[in-house]
């Protein structure tokens, strides 16, 4: 079996500051990134900025800025989000660098090569903000002015010479490959979208402008600059030292397992992505999944909106690991979500501060009174014992299917059922009781002890600080932490001492508020 996981985010436009959506990106990506890690995968996690493009242009003219100082300056911003994210992402890649500029002119010339690629003249309706051309039956006049259907931004009709690819010779190969290999699109609703787009007939893409120059410039015509999705979408191969496919880094890594990506951005990747690449006989990646929205009250977050949800401020006031837990467990992946107080409190409130943080004082306390602070050496398992502690065992390859289907919300509602019957479990058996029998009492706390370490390392991936906080209690750090030892009942070594821990949650006093 392949044990090399290679998953994207897109690359961010840093024509502003991040916010919650570049957040939920990133996390969800992070969070199947530390998954495969743990299941022993060999793991790289590519994330980074998309930095061409006549909107960067425009925006670096109107501060007064050379394109690639401002680039400089909000790729920076993403850089350090990536780090208060916690995100453990091997990589960040720049459409600026020299890396990637090389991949995309090499691209190009095999697109020319086979013959792919000719000169023509371009007029239709143009997207500045979402850099994206547009059909007139993608069009709406609102208030006097066109704007795209999908996105609501403002179009503009463009006339100018352009190199186009031949995206309409791969309408049927597209479909063929669609039918052939089903899980290439996630989830479902987007798969369908996307086949009725090229169903209702592809035309030939402009992929050069000419009447900008923040871009590549395109080979042997330095007149035109190469078109930012042509250049963006490339940063997946780039990464991987393309063209260089003999290197230990292609040959590992692609084609890529997961791009996580955000709907509005599907059709660049489920359609024109797939069309360069078999256009340029490179392998196809795995899949790509357009997860939805995190909606500001019920509408898209835009800078041009101001209704901006800064992941920062909300990490200064919550913490960053019930911020990750949230967008997990309260976003349905796949669909739009949004960020609630109320549901944000409750989150820390109840999951974490009670079920997950007060099981890992009571049981440590307990443990600390009764056993001498130390991993009970006599057990005897009784039927009640290895119910519970079986469960994860059994189901181990399910949960590690639905993490490849990306059904996380299989996987949080695991969670939450196993923290309910961890809690129900203790309180059920009640070893304050059995103190004259003390095999008992001790198979009692172990197998406790063993359910908090199994639940941390489930919870690893979601909440990986507090997790890691809370196996210090047995002295685990972040390299023990191996998913197939949840199938181990007996993993805790016995008559080590435990270690006691802060308070892992504070609740949110809501009177205060």
């Amino acid at each position: 079996m392949d044990k090399n996981f290679f998953i994207t985010t897109p690359i961010y436009y840093p024509s502003g500051k991040p916010h919650m959506g570049h957040a939920y990106s990133s996390i969800i990506a992070d969070f199947f990134a530390r998954f495969k890690k743990i299941d022993g995968f060999d793991v790289l996690f590519l994330t980074g900025t998309d930095e061409h493009g006549l909107k960067i242009q425009r925006a670096a003219e109107k501060e007064g800025v050379k394109p690639q100082t401002l680039c400089d300056q909000i790729s920076e911003t993403f850089r350090d989000l990536s780090k208060i994210l916690n995100l453990s992402n091997n990589d960040f890649i720049r459409t600026t660098e020299i890396r990637h500029k090389k991949s995309v002119q090499y691209l190009w010339n095999e697109l020319v090569k086979n013959d792919e690629i000719y000169l023509s003249k371009y007029s239709g309706w143009y997207s500045v903000s979402d850099e994206a051309f547009y059909n007139e039956d993608e069009i709406e006049e609102v208030d006097g002015k066109k704007i795209a259907i999908s996105s609501k931004s403002p179009v503009e009709w463009i006339e100018e010479e352009s190199y186009f690819f031949k995206l309409s010779k791969w309408e049927k190969p597209l479909l063929d490959y669609y039918e052939n290999n089903p899980d290439f699109i996630s989830p479902g609703s987007r798969k369908n979208e996307v086949i009725s787009f090229v169903k209702s007939g592809l035309k030939d893409l402009s992929v050069s402008r000419k009447t900008f120059s923040w871009g590549i410039p395109v080979p042997n015509n330095q007149s035109h600059v190469i078109y930012v999705w042509l250049d963006a979408l490339t940063n997946y191969l780039s990464a991987l030292n393309y063209p260089n496919t003999k290197n230990d880094l292609f040959k590992k890594f692609w084609p890529a397992s997961l791009h996580l990506i955000g709907k509005d951005i599907l059709r660049f990747h489920a359609v024109y992505w797939p069309a360069f690449l078999l256009a340029s006989k490179i392998e196809l990646p795995n899949k790509v999944f357009g997860h939805g929205w995190i909606l500001s009250g019920e509408e898209k977050m835009s800078k041009s909106k101001g209704n901006i949800l800064d992941p920062i401020e909300i990490i200064k006031e919550y913490g960053l690991d019930p911020l990750r837990y949230y967008l997990i467990k309260e976003v349905s992946f796949g669909n739009d979500g949004n960020i609630s107080q109320e549901r944000l409190e409750n989150c820390i409130n109840s999951d974490l501060a009670n079920n997950y943080g007060n099981l890992c004082q009571r049981v440590t306390a307990f443990t600390n009174k009764n056993c001498d602070g130390k991993i009970p050496l006599e057990i005897k398992f009784q039927e009640d014992d290895l119910l519970i502690l079986n469960k994860y065992k059994d189901n181990l390859d399910k949960i590690r299917s639905k993490i490849d289907d990306q059904n996380i919300n299989f996987y949080i509602d695991y969670i939450v059922n196993s923290l309910f019957e961890a809690n129900k479990y203790f309180n059920d058996q009640e070893p304050w009781k059995q103190k004259g029998n003390k095999i008992r009492l001790n198979t009692i706390v172990y197998t406790t002890l063993e359910i908090v370490r199994k639940i941390s390392f489930l919870l690893y991936p979601i909440i990986p600080e507090s997790a890691l906080k809370a196996l210090k209690i047995f002295n685990i750090d972040e390299n023990d932490v191996k998913l197939n030892t949840i199938s181990n009942n007996e993993y805790l070594t016995k008559g080590n001492n435990l270690n006691k821990i802060d308070i892992l949650f504070k609740k949110k006093d809501k009177n205060n508020d």
